[in-house]
């Protein structure tokens, strides 16, 4: 089985620790909903060497809406005070397994980081594997980040409106089948409950098992019952950009290179006064 080369295990992560050259960096990120709290998680044990990434803290400063992609000034700017460059090998995880280091390896990636790696399992894979943890915060020395911004990997509020006006790309969204359906309620205020005209359920869920990203054999199955074409150019989106970036990950782990993520996701879409919504299984829309 060929290895996916966005991912290691945690046995081969342990043998490069302290090596020069590698960051390794806890994305833990919760809804309010799970009552966990990542950074005091972190500092009550981490992989060795790791330094935490608050994804509420790393993004536009201003912005209306959760976790707008940051320029790449500030971006560069943060990273690089938690000690990373762009020419590391960076390795990113979280404490639930496969969760929110997705859309931090995406971030990386798309401000232009050349060897990102996801933590297969997480962190509760490294624990289960007997592996050291070490206590306490982080105090890295200062690097520098150079950010290459890659445009194509975001798409836009306007994008995604030209997007839903006329199919150009595939459209997936990685909320639960209640949430897309309209059937729950959003958890943000003010946010209308369904999803964009054309749009394909696929819960991020459905793409891990134990925390783990799925085999590719098990992915394509997952996305042939989502009506989504993994060959073909896809956008991503979720409930506020987290979630999204897994099947971002699962896409470029089956070798598609045409694959975006819509930044204000369904909280920019659902909180808009005039953007079409529409309710029920994709299904009976198709």
């Amino acid at each position: 089985m060929t290895q996916n080369p966005f991912l290691i295990t945690p046995e081969d992560l342990a043998e490069t620790l302290g090596q020069p050259g590698l960051s390794i960096v806890d994305a833990s990120w919760y809804l309010p909903a799970q009552k966990r709290f990542a950074r005091a998680e972190y500092e009550e044990g981490h992989v060795p060497g790791a330094v935490f990434f608050d994804q509420d803290e790393i993004v536009e400063p201003g912005s209306e809406l959760p976790h707008t992609l940051p320029s790449p000034e500030i971006f560069s700017e943060k990273v690089g005070k938690l000690g990373i460059s762009e020419r590391d090998t960076i390795v990113v995880y979280d404490g639930m397994g496969l969760f929110s280091a997705p859309r931090v390896w995406w971030m990386f990636r798309t401000f232009g980081a050349g060897d990102v790696r996801l933590l297969d399992g997480g962190f509760p894979a490294w624990k289960s594997a007997a592996l050291p943890a070490e206590t306490g915060a982080a105090a890295p020395s200062p690097a520098s980040f150079t950010a290459h911004f890659d445009r194509s990997a975001v798409a836009s509020f306007a994008e995604m409106r030209q997007i839903v006006d006329g199919g150009a790309m595939q459209i997936a969204d990685a909320r639960p089948a209640d949430r897309f359906a309209g059937e729950a309620a959003e958890p943000r205020a003010g946010v209308r409950a369904g999803h964009m005209p054309g749009a394909r359920n696929l819960p991020f869920l459905d793409l891990a098992e134990d925390g783990r990203l799925k085999s590719s054999e098990e992915l394509r199955a997952v996305f042939a019952r989502s009506g989504i074409d993994p060959e073909k150019p896809v956008v991503t989106s979720c409930g506020s950009g987290v979630t999204a970036a897994v099947i971002n990950l699962a896409l470029a782990s089956l070798g598609n290179r045409s694959n975006r993520l819509y930044d204000g996701s369904w909280t920019e879409w659902g909180s808009a006064a005039d953007t079409p919504v529409e309710t029920g299984s994709a299904s009976q829309k198709a």
